[in-house]
């Protein structure tokens, strides 16, 4: 596979938000319901739900910058400059691989340069890695499954049951830093393969929307009704959250349209903390005529006009 970097499009020092957009995007273009049969969108699609398997994922992007795992997130294979003890090979290649591999490469009498490789690698490494290995059966087929969650599921990673198109059924936790589109690869759940391993089955995530809460990644947004008189005179007002309405307290003379933010009352993030929850004030007016009301606007007007 491709540098996942390359793949989404983003340069290495790229923050979570950009890389995060970067990938909407791209399995928004490629998602098999906008491309059916192509192919190539297909692969696009996996390829970018692989990348972001690595870049959105905070721990596996550092063991990759790192070069601890590779752009399939698999182990690196390292300490190869300890066998050094074969000879002065020259630089850039295996220590003193090198010269141990030229006796038998070049004809030369009891080179042991392939049995080496051989030894240590497998059959793969023979005669320059021409000769033939032994192959790997192929893999089953992937299955493509959607799992619509709401704001309230999310929130507690909660466990969901889920019926596979193989017919399967499974148990997903909503994982954290989920966001509306992004396909989880549950490994070996896809169709089966004779000697070959599974496929595996990609679940599309989809968030339902919310009657009050508009999700901003891992942050939350709520327009929040504010009594006349609350406004004027401040004081503690009731904000909803996802897990119960809080208390919040307003200055004096607050506007319509000020946004207050609840730290933590989000959506968890892929590094176990929640984002925030940002309440925007509407004032509210009495929903019948208040005399004292109209008495006093009717002062301020004339006073202006004045």
């Amino acid at each position: 596979m491709r540098n996942p970097y390359d793949v989404l499009g983003v340069p290495k020092g790229a923050s979570e938000a950009d890389i995060k957009k970067a990938y909407r995007k791209l399995a928004k273009a490629y998602h098999p319901d906008r491309n059916a049969g192509d192919a190539k969108a297909k692969d696009r699609f996996a390829e970018a739900n692989s990348a972001y398997e690595i870049l959105g994922d905070a721990g596996k992007r550092g063991q990759f910058d790192r070069g601890e795992i590779d752009a399939e997130g698999k182990p690196r294979a390292t300490g190869f400059e300890g066998f050094g003890g074969f000879g002065g090979g020259r630089p850039g290649g295996f220590g003193g691989f090198e010269n141990a591999a030229r006796g038998r490469g070049a004809g030369g009498p009891g080179g042991m340069g392939d049995d080496i490789f051989s030894h240590l690698f497998g059959e793969a490494f023979r005669a320059g890695g021409a000769g033939p290995g032994p192959r790997e059966a192929p893999k089953g087929e992937d299955v493509a499954a959607e799992l619509n969650v709401t704001l309230e599921q999310v929130a507690s990673e909660e466990k969901l049951r889920l019926s596979l198109p193989n017919g399967r059924d499974v148990d997903v936790v909503v994982p954290r830093g989920v966001v509306d589109g992004q396909v989880i690869r549950l490994r070996g759940l896809g169709s089966p393969a004779g000697r070959g391993a599974p496929g595996d089955a990609l679940l599309t995530i989809r968030i339902l929307p919310h009657p009050r809460f508009t999700p901003d990644g891992a942050d939350l947004r709520v327009s929040v009704e504010v009594p006349l008189e609350d406004a004027v005179l401040g004081g503690p007002i009731r904000v909803p959250t996802l897990t119960g309405a809080v208390e919040m307290r307003i200055p004096a003379m607050t506007s319509s349209g000020r946004t207050f933010r609840l730290k933590g009352k989000g959506l968890p993030k892929k590094d176990g903390t929640r984002g925030d929850l940002f309440a925007t004030t509407a004032i509210a007016l009495p929903a019948t005529e208040d005399t004292a009301l109209t008495d006093y606007a009717k002062a301020r007007r004339a006073a202006r006009v004045g």
